[in-house]
């Protein structure tokens, strides 16, 4: 038995191009002191926020939809902290991620504003004290820099060590909250 097959039009071209029926990415773009940030989002969370040059940070794809509106409380927030005005974020975040990368970047969040803590504390505080260099490797793709606080990780012996927007930016955000 053969399937059914619906007839196509030649007024109506089929294109591989045509986009697929689903949720649009948002953006926004906002200037900070780490250089022109990049937001993404849903329409209702933030789902990354990338540095320019960022290793696996976000880029602008055809058929996204540049929408400042949307981002205005981030950009809000993000302006507060880096005027030493916010200490902590309170936006809707929605990272993709494996169970695992979830559990480290909700670990991340509970590292306050002003202190840091060793790859090492931080799997003990995600409930994988064996697992320093998975920790390390979730670290290391967290979407939501500054929002979510991979730069507050340092290593073990105190050095400023692995940071996807690169060791420099991670300086300035250690320096604006006063660790260095």
């Amino acid at each position: 038995m053969t399937s059914p097959v619906s007839p196509v039009s030649p007024a109506t071209p089929v294109s591989s191009a045509t986009p697929a029926a689903g949720p649009v990415t948002l953006y926004t773009t906002v200037d900070s002191p780490l250089g022109e940030l990049l937001l993404t989002g849903d329409g209702t969370a933030l789902t990354s926020l990338s540095v320019p040059g960022q290793r696996g940070g976000a880029t602008v794809l055809p058929g996204w939809r540049r929408e400042p509106t949307a981002f205005a409380l981030a950009e809000r927030q993000l302006k507060e902290y880096f005027a030493g005005e916010r200490r902590t974020f309170e936006l809707p975040l929605a990272p993709a991620g494996s169970d695992f990368r979830l559990r480290v970047w909700n670990a991340l969040d509970t590292v306050p504003y002003g202190a840091t803590v060793s790859y090492r504390g931080l799997a003990e505080a995600a409930g994988s004290p064996g697992a320093v260099r998975a920790i390390g490797g979730a670290v290391g793709a967290n979407p939501l820099l500054v929002v979510r606080p991979c730069h507050r990780v340092i290593g073990a012996d105190g050095s400023l060590t692995g940071y996807s927007g690169g060791l420099e930016r991670k300086r300035t955000l250690l320096t604006l909250e006063g660790v260095l």
